[in-house]
């Protein structure tokens, strides 16, 4: 079993890294991504050597509700909206030290969401990166082989995130013949 990993130093060394209590995590700044990285990699507090899953998600924009009591005691509702963005998540873990996770995530705008690619610091990036590149259409710098990996050169879009809408038709790939047909009944399928 793995030892937690203290957080705190890391926000003592990089001022601009957030810590998210809700979620437990360090939110570290797209610029800062690859440094901090390193860091958590060759310090001898840390040496987290292993990265063991990296992920991608899609936050559309949304507005939710708190309730709160104010001066006066009585119980107000506050409106807070929370802006549309992706995310990269690396879970990692010293070998080591036998501690972990840490979990980083990389915040990206969505419209055009942009991340450093952490594969010079752990290997084990290289393919989730490029899942993610190829799920959510996130792109990352200095990655070594940036190219779909799940599906075929030409198909269009990312099928992972929250506004993709299907295809009527795909290349016909194999699917059960029932299926087709109750798909064509509906109006889903163009011939």
């Amino acid at each position: 079993m793995s030892a937690p990993v203290n957080h705190e130093p890391v926000l003592q060394r990089f001022p601009e890294v957030e810590w998210d209590e809700e979620f437990g995590t360090l939110i570290v700044p797209v610029a800062k991504a690859a440094e901090v990285a390193t860091w958590l990699r060759d310090d001898e507090s840390f040496r987290l050597d292993y990265c063991s899953n990296v992920t991608g998600i899609d936050y559309l924009d949304r507005e939710f509700k708190e309730k709160i009591k104010n001066e006066e005691g009585k119980t107000e509702t506050i409106i807070h909206k929370d802006p549309a963005r992706m995310e990269v998540v690396y879970h990692l873990y010293s070998m080591e030290k036998r501690t972990g996770p840490l979990v980083m995530r990389q915040r990206l705008e969505r419209d055009k969401p942009e991340a450093q690619s952490l594969t010079a610091v752990w290997r084990s990036c290289e393919l989730q990166e490029r899942e993610i590149f190829d799920l959510y259409g996130v792109n990352f710098s200095g990655h070594p082989d940036q190219r779909r990996i799940l599906m075929w050169d030409e198909f269009e879009g990312h099928p992972m995130r929250k506004d993709y809408v299907e295809p009527f038709d795909y290349e016909w790939e194999p699917t059960p013949h029932d299926e087709i047909l109750e798909k064509h009944q509906k109006g889903k399928v163009i011939f």
